[in-house]
């Protein structure tokens, strides 16, 4: 039996097909092979034939171990042959295996490439070297010591260590089961601490199961029904949760950035820092420090002490609506190129892994990030699957040699942080996050914006000066209430808390006690307690007394006994205040500084500007330049119109191949639009009215082929017909590297 090689069999192929191969493999693609020689050649090279089994399924995978086990890679095979390894149909496996040309021919003759044995498995399908010669030996004269150590190795993988294969002994001599199949020839040594079971005594051991224990269908996934407008409101309140702490984390770094480690990265203490301040546990925080600087809104400010600082473009995000800053959040996660499941592991060298560390980088993580999500876009909408190592197994058995050693803690990473994200919700895919996996995060944010309910205009004052708002604020009542109170606890209620710091707070930004008295009247759906009035007229009558401006700055009060008061406190000293006046005191320092001193000294000063009014000095936070998000360099997918014209330089470079009669000219690029043979060669091919194959370096320095029936030929320009396009084209003379002509064409070109 015989069969066509590899090339034949892609050069008798239809386009559409090849299309699809390229498609499907397009390493393959990258350069443009010349011809089908050179992409047979690709196709059979053992890291193309690797990377091509990354995205087979179980099955799959093991058809293909199994046309192995029939060395296939060595000769031909029948498909009957390989049928009677399975007790399933495996011609669906077949077709995707012909399809990505790990297998090609008809059904009695189907062959894989020869470096398939070592890329997929060197003991394919658990089972050792073929030894012909032990096809009709007899186990039936075996003990059971012997039979237990053939099972164990049939059980795969075949070969095993063991001290008694330094030497092979006469069967009378020997004491060992190792030793006696040895000297029966059932056992093969390999080594002197090595032997192999072959294949044909796994195969007798195994007896009706030849292939052993395959999965030939993926494993159950158990799942349960959710409302989806349940699972899209829970992901919202998430969603709000996420941009909540995303904001704090960028107020607090504004104030006190944390220093970049010299191994890069935030260190345990500023970490547990964004825990405590935020009140999330650490495994948060260190997504939400890996969200930041992904979406660009934190970058390294990279001077001689290096800090985490919020960018400029933080102020953007912190001015929009709250699904855009959803958006970017949940987009930079999709894509982030890293691993925040690791942090807090140990590395190789036992040093703790730290959020933002260069040693979480993993350029595939958004290629396997996604693949989650799609395997729960794949289910119908609402449905959730509660256990997510069910989830690994069934990704496990869809594409067994994706994700290395980390391939099913990437799952559970995953669900955990599309949970924290708002992409998913009680185990199910939200509305907002399909939306983001297909059409891109501005749709995922307007489809959020309809999940959320309707921002609410009031809140409710509770007695024990607690104010809780029903649902999110309208952003201007949410800035307010902000300003004058301290969030307490979050949800699908916020519950803040008024108290005289935050009263306080509200004053120093120039609002009074009137505006504070007409806010809550207006916005409390339930009446205001005294005691809140009490606590804001009484913060009222302390705060302002004392006025500061620049001098270096100064301090004034209508009261000269608190201005006596205020001189002989032990902070004046330190701030070095000097009465110039009864009811005047000045300092060198800064305003803001001396304030601050005194307000730790249980005085309650306030800033003023050159007209009496309430200044707010408050500190707008750091900012350096933004430096854009972290994004693995993933090129764009050709389109088919660009894969079917790189098969048609593929055939036209066949028909140049199999040229009998043309000649084939490289020019060396010095020689300019000087007379050549090239030059000559294309003159000919306008004169006769033939085709050309050239090569060419375009004006970006990329070498290209197309196929020319040239019409003009002269003055340093090739002019003629793209006949894959049917358009007119100019070729700079100097930039073409090589012509060939075509023969066997027909009237619409290269015949192929």
């Amino acid at each position: 039996m015989s069969g066509t090689t590899l090339a034949e069999w892609l050069r008798s192929r239809e386009d559409s097909a090849l299309v699809a191969l390229l498609r499907a493999r397009p390493d393959l693609a990258t350069p443009p092979p010349a011809d089908t020689v050179v992409l047979a050649t690709r196709v059979g090279s053992r890291a193309s034939v690797a990377r091509a089994c990354e995205d087979l399924d179980t099955l799959t995978l093991t058809v293909l171990e199994a046309l192995l086990v029939l060395d296939a890679d060595q000769r031909p095979v029948r498909i009957e042959d390989l049928g009677r390894l399975f007790d399933v149909d495996v011609r669906p496996a077949v077709d995707v295996l012909r399809g990505r040309a790990l297998l090609w021919g008809d059904d009695d003759a189907l062959s894989t490439p020869p470096a398939s044995r070592d890329a997929v498995n060197p003991f394919p399908c658990g089972l050792g070297r073929s030894v012909p010669s032990l096809a009709d030996a007899d186990l039936s004269v075996l003990g059971d010591d012997e039979r237990r150590v053939l099972t164990a190795l049939a059980a795969g993988p075949p070969v095993g260590q063991t001290k008694d294969a330094a030497h092979v002994v006469s069967l009378a001599g020997a004491r060992t089961p190792i030793q006696k199949l040895l000297a029966r020839g059932l056992l093969v040594r390999r080594d002197a601490l090595t032997v192999e079971l072959p294949r044909e005594i796994g195969l007798k051991v195994r007896g009706d199961r030849p292939l052993g224990d395959i999965r030939t269908s993926e494993p159950p996934l158990s799942t349960v029904g959710r409302d989806p407008a349940t699972v899209d409101s829970t992901g919202g309140g998430a969603a709000l949760e996420l941009c909540r702490h995303v904001e704090g984390l960028l107020n607090g770094w504004s104030e006190e950035p944390p220093a970049v480690l010299r191994s890069g990265g935030v260190g345990v203490r500023e970490l547990r820092k964004v825990a405590k301040d935020l009140a999330v546990d650490e495994r948060r925080a260190s997504l939400l420090v890996e969200l930041v600087v992904n979406a660009g809104l934190v970058a390294d400010s990279e001077g001689a002490e290096p800090e985490w600082v919020p960018t400029a473009q933080a102020d953007t995000w912190l001015s929009a609506v709250p699904e855009h800053r959803w958006a970017t959040l949940a987009q930079a996660w999709l894509e982030l190129p890293r691993l925040p499941g690791l942090i807090g592991q140990r590395d190789d060298r036992d040093r703790l892994l730290n959020p933002l560390a260069p040693e979480l980088n993993r350029p595939g993580a958004p290629r396997d990030r996604r693949r989650v999500l799609e395997a729960l876009a794949a289910l119908p909408v609402g449905t959730a699957v509660p256990d997510a190592d069910e989830l690994a197994a069934v990704l496990a058995w869809r594409a067994p040699r994706r994700g290395g050693r980390l391939r099913d803690e990437l799952v559970r990473w995953t669900v955990e942080e599309g949970t924290a994200v708002g992409v998913l919700a009680l185990h199910a895919l939200t509305a907002q996050g399909r939306t983001l996996l297909s059409e891109g995060p501005g749709a995922a944010a307007k489809r959020l914006g309809d999940a959320l309910p309707a921002p609410v205009d009031h809140v409710l004052v509770q007695a024990d000066l607690t104010v809780v708002a029903p649902g999110r604020l309208e952003p201007e009542l949410a800035e307010d209430i902000a300003l004058v109170a301290d969030v307490e606890s979050a949800g699908g209620a916020t519950v803040f808390r008024v108290h005289e710091g935050s009263v306080r707070r509200a004053f120093d930004a120039g609002r009074t006690a009137a505006d504070l008295h007409e806010l809550f009247r207006a916005k409390s759906r339930t009446p205001v307690p005294q005691s809140l009035t009490y606590l804001i007229d009484d913060a009222a009558r302390k705060h302002g007394r004392l006025r500061g401006g620049a001098a270096g700055s100064f301090l004034r009060c209508d009261d000269p006994v608190l201005i006596t008061e205020v001189a002989v406190h032990p902070a004046a000293e330190r701030l070095e205040l000097r009465k110039i006046a009864p009811t005047v005191l000045v300092s060198p320092y800064p305003l803001a500084e001396v304030l601050d001193g005194l307000r730790a000294a249980g005085f309650a000063p306030a800033a003023e500007g050159p007209d009496g009014r309430v200044l707010d000095l408050k500190v707008g936070g750091r900012r350096i330049a933004g430096k854009g998000r972290r994004r693995s360099p993933v090129p764009a997918p050709p389109s088919d119109e660009q894969l079917g014209e790189l098969v048609r330089l593929v055939r036209a470079g066949d028909q140049a191949a199999s040229t009998t009669g043309g000649a084939r000219v490289s020019v060396p690029g010095h020689l300019g639009a000087g007379p050549s043979a090239t030059m000559a060669l294309l003159q000919q091919a306008a004169r006769e009215g033939r085709s050309v194959l050239v090569d060419f370096v375009d004006g970006h320095g990329t070498a290209a082929r197309r196929v020319i029936k040239p019409q003009v030929v002269g003055g340093g320009v090739l002019e003629g017909v793209d006949v894959s396009y049917g358009e007119v084209r100019r070729f700079p003379l100097h930039r073409i590297t090589s012509a060939a002509l075509v023969e066997g064409e027909g009237p619409g070109g290269v015949e192929v």
